[in-house]
């Protein structure tokens, strides 16, 4: 085995550890974090959340930590990519949630929720 082969196998297993040190949460709430690539030349590294992390609200800011925490602390990582099924990758829905008062429709107008019935 080279030593390349041997380096890049500790860099995978210090990114797994990483993950699961760092974001126990992800597995404890029914998600999955799994590494789909590692580009050992560019520094980059695509991380998959899955499971119940595909249709959670707090999956971007998981996603923004795991991106901001990692090239701090495994300094051969210089940039994270990091998606859930939700982010245009083919999941179901993918879109994020609003609220009144928030959008704005088509004709410029504020959107301010459902009419009541009555």
């Amino acid at each position: 085995m080279s030593t390349e082969t041997q380096d890049g196998d500790d860099l995978e297993e210090r990114v797994t550890n990483f993950l699961r040190r760092n974001f126990p949460q992800i597995q404890m709430h029914g998600g999955s974090a799994a590494i789909q690539d590692i580009d050992r030349e560019t520094g980059e590294v695509t991380i998959a959340l899955g499971g119940a992390c595909s249709g959670c609200g707090i999956s971007p800011m998981t996603i923004q930590a795991i991106k901001s925490r990692m090239v701090k602390e495994i300094p051969e990582i210089e940039q994270v990519h990091a998606h859930t099924g939700m982010d245009g990758m083919g999941g179901g829905g993918g879109m994020s949630p609003s609220f009144p008062g928030e959008t704005v429709d088509d004709d410029g107008e504020e959107d301010e929720g459902p009419q009541a019935p009555f």
